[in-house]
């Protein structure tokens, strides 16, 4: 299965893609929409809804996961971001592929088991579960956060979600959850 994990933003876009056959999971690829803040808002999103349609055409994700968006305390940002989940989610809608969504705190946690995750711990999962070296991508959280959608739906998929019930043991999520697990010494 493959799967577009979206972080929406009107200047910064991540974007990820991400092949799951069971618990392996291969990264496709991930980059980052940059979209020049001179240019007007009707302009920026349609940037990202070509752009998008583009990594699309060319990788045909059987799945489309996006981050609902959050609430800030600047009505127009949060207004902005909207417009630009909209358009990213148009772009999945246009072509067929089934669309989800998930809060960040879901996303979190589904990668780091907290939901109150930092940035850095999210980073660093998302790193360890792709096997990939954090300096193979930009620190911008854009792409960060989009692999990591792309992550909690594939978990999501596999049955992973909320339907488990956690025991609170580290032996238990271990146990249940081998493919999370780096073995190995650590130094």
């Amino acid at each position: 299965m493959i799967i577009l994990g979206v972080d929406p933003g009107t200047l910064f876009t991540g974007y990820a893609v991400i092949s799951g056959v069971n618990e392996k999971l291969e990264m496709l690829c991930c980059d980052v929409i940059k979209i020049p803040a001179k240019n007007k808002l009707p302009i920026r999103l349609k940037q990202i809804y070509d752009s998008l349609v583009d990594v699309i055409e060319e990788y045909k994700p059987d799945e489309f996961a996006i981050e609902t968006a959050f609430y800030d305390k600047n009505v127009q940002s949060t207004l902005k971001l909207g417009h630009a989940r909209g358009v990213s989610i148009l772009a999945a809608v246009n072509k067929q592929i089934p669309t989800t969504e998930y809060s960040p705190k879901e996303v979190k946690k589904s990668v780091s088991g907290l939901g109150g995750a930092s940035k850095e711990q999210v980073r660093y999962m998302v790193c360890s579960i792709m096997n990939i070296k954090a300096e193979s991508i930009s620190k911008k959280s854009d792409i960060t956060d989009a692999i990591a959608v792309a992550i909690c739906h594939h978990n999501k998929m596999l049955g992973g979600g909320s339907k488990k019930k956690s025991s609170g043991s580290w032996s238990d999520y271990i146990k249940d959850n081998p493919g999370k697990v780096i073995s190995g010494n650590r130094k």
